[in-house]
C-alpha cells in the first residue's frame, strides 16, 4: 500500500477531525464538546485540531456549513428532480418528516446562534451570512418553480424564502420539542405559493 503524502496525511487527519466533531457537536452540542474532546475521540493530538482549526467556533461552523450543504442538496434535489408535483412534494415531505425538528442538528444550530450573539460581531455575521444562504437557496427553487408554471408569485421570491425559513426555523425548534408535531404545515404553504390545492388526507 503507496505510504500518504504529507498533503494527503493531512487532508486525511482533517476529515478525520471533522467526522468526529460533527458526530460530538450532534450528539453533545456546542458548549459540551471540546476540542479536547474532539481530539481524543479521534486519536489525535489537541496540537492537530488547532493546526487544521484556529478555535472551537470556526470547527462548529465547519460542521454546521457541512450539514447545512446536504439539507440544501436534499431540498434542491426533491424540487428540481424528476416526477410530477406530487412526487417532488413527496420527496420534500419525507425529508422534512425526518430533518426538521431533528433535535442534533436543530438543538445545535440554535445553541450555536444563541452563543454568537453573544460572543462578538464577527462571528454573529458568519452565522447570519449562513442564514442568508439558505434564503438564497429557496429564492432560486420559488423562482425556478414560478417560470415552470408561469405563476407570478405573491410576494417577492426573496421576502417569501425569507418567510418559508422562518417557518422552517420556528416549527423545528418545536418539534425539536414536541416531536408529534407534523412538518406537514410548510409542505402546505409551499402548495399555496405555487397555487396548488393543499392535502386534505392529513
Amino acid at each position: 500500500m503507496a505510504r500518504l503524502t504529507r498533503g494527503e496525511s493531512q487532508a486525511r487527519t482533517r476529515e478525520l477531525l471533522l467526522a468526529t466533531a460533527r458526530r460530538l457537536f450532534l450528539r453533545d452540542g456546542y458548549h459540551a464538546t471540546s476540542l479536547e474532546k474532539v481530539a481524543d475521540a479521534a486519536g489525535f493530538s489537541k496540537g492537530a485540531v488547532y493546526s487544521n482549526f484556529g478555535t472551537k467556533d470556526e470547527l462548529c461552523q465547519t460542521v454546521i456549513e457541512a450539514v447545512r450543504a446536504e439539507h440544501v442538496r436534499a431540498i434542491m434535489e426533491a424540487f428540481l428532480g424528476e416526477g410530477s408535483d406530487e412526487d417532488r412534494l413527496a420527496v420534500f415531505e419525507a425529508w422534512a418528516e425526518r430533518t426538521i425538528g431533528d433535535p442534533g442538528w436543530t438543538l445545535l444550530e440554535a445553541e450555536f446562534a444563541i452563543h454568537a450573539t453573544r460572543r462578538d460581531q464577527a462571528l454573529r455575521d458568519t452565522v447570519a451570512t449562513g442564514g442568508r444562504s439558505w434564503v438564497g437557496a429557496l429564492q432560486l427553487l420559488l423562482q425556478e418553480e414560478a417560470r415552470r408554471r408561469d405563476l407570478t408569485l405573491p410576494l417577492p421570491a426573496a421576502e417569501l424564502a425569507d418567510a418559508l425559513l422562518s417557518l422552517g426555523v420556528g416549527l423545528g425548534l418545536r418539534r425539536a420539542v414536541d416531536p408529534s408535531l407534523s412538518p406537514h404545515t410548510l409542505t402546505d404553504m409551499i402548495r399555496l405559493l405555487l397555487d396548488l390545492s393543499p392535502r386534505r388526507d392529513r
